[in-house]
């Protein structure tokens, strides 16, 4: 933002893309924190994470949405809610493509190409590809949105995020802060909680499993030095559960240590983690669970 600016900006700029193009690498490169969770898996961010950035004269609340996909269970359906919510609430859009990519979803361009909300193209892992291959993508993308200012950035590599930010920001409408200047996320500790053990979950167990896991965190208790942490995991199946736990339990002891040392790092505190496992049968498929797991329609 420039020196002279003195009007005030602020507005919600949604990311959107394919599984594993790096939307939450970038995420997290934006706000400065590790808000969400990254894996080579797909389908890793399951809901819509917000954080909160805050200059002088601008705040940037960023939403970090699934990666776009066609449902196999209702669960997943849910989670597209979220991505179809955010070509409608949004006051910047960034989509976000993988260099050398050609792969979208025919509905979801139908109404990038209608709305009149602005449209960064944001391509991303060119510390990967050629400079001919980069334009190239760039060319193929600005093809199909041709609308999109475009943005060539690594966000592993932290290429070309100060030239992002400032297309974002002088983007953004004029209005008052949203949120409270020191706020990062609208988001809850347990929320963060529960998916870095979530990632853990991702990092530890193979095919299916990680899929089939939701993680609750039932109490955060904060005492003198200490902050105690009971969460459940549900899954479908009974299979699902002895896989998770592991024969003597040591799958889900190593389990325990790795989210305990992350969460740790996160609050900064030391952490007590109880973990137990729940058979909730064939939950990604029941609504009601789903809305209760936090799965449902939200606002902005």
């Amino acid at each position: 933002m420039p020196e002279s600016q003195t009007e005030h900006r602020a507005g919600f700029v949604n990311l959107i893309g394919n599984p594993n193009v790096g939307k939450s690498t970038l995420m997290n490169q934006l706000v400065g924190e590790k808000l969400s969770i990254i894996t080579a898996k797909a389908q890793t961010t399951r809901h819509r994470i917000k954080g909160i950035v805050d200059g002088d004269h601008y705040q940037i609340i960023y939403s970090d949405l699934p990666g776009i996909l066609t449902p196999s269970y209702k669960m997943q359906e849910m989670m597209m809610k979220f991505v179809t919510l955010s070509l409608q609430d949004a006051d910047v859009i960034l989509y976000l493509v993988e260099c050398g990519e050609t792969r979208y979803d025919a509905e979801i361009m139908e109404h990038l190409q209608k709305i009149n909300i602005p449209i960064i193209l944001v391509i991303n892992k060119i510390d990967k590809c050629t400079a001919e291959q980069v334009a190239e993508a760039e060319a193929f993308w600005k093809n199909i949105l041709p609308k999109a200012e475009s943005v060539l950035i690594s966000a592993l590599q932290s290429k070309n995020i100060d030239q992002l930010i400032a297309k974002i920001t002088e983007k953004l409408p004029v209005h008052e802060p949203y949120f409270p200047k020191d706020q990062l996320t609208d988001r809850p500790m347990r929320f963060f909680v529960s998916e870095i053990i979530r990632e853990k979950i991702l990092l530890n167990y193979k095919k299916e499993i990680p899929y089939s896991v939701e993680v609750v965190v039932d109490e955060y208790k904060e005492t003198e030095g200490l902050v105690r942490i009971m969460a459940t995991l549900y899954v479908e199946r009974d299979t699902q559960k002895s896989i998770i736990i592991g024969k003597g339990g040591q799958a889900i002891k190593k389990l325990g240590t790795e989210a305990r040392l992350a969460i740790e790092e996160f609050i900064g505190e030391h952490v007590f983690l109880d973990l137990s496992v729940k058979v909730l049968k064939d939950w990604r498929n029941n609504e009601n669970i789903i809305n209760r797991f936090g799965y449902g329609f939200t606002e902005r």
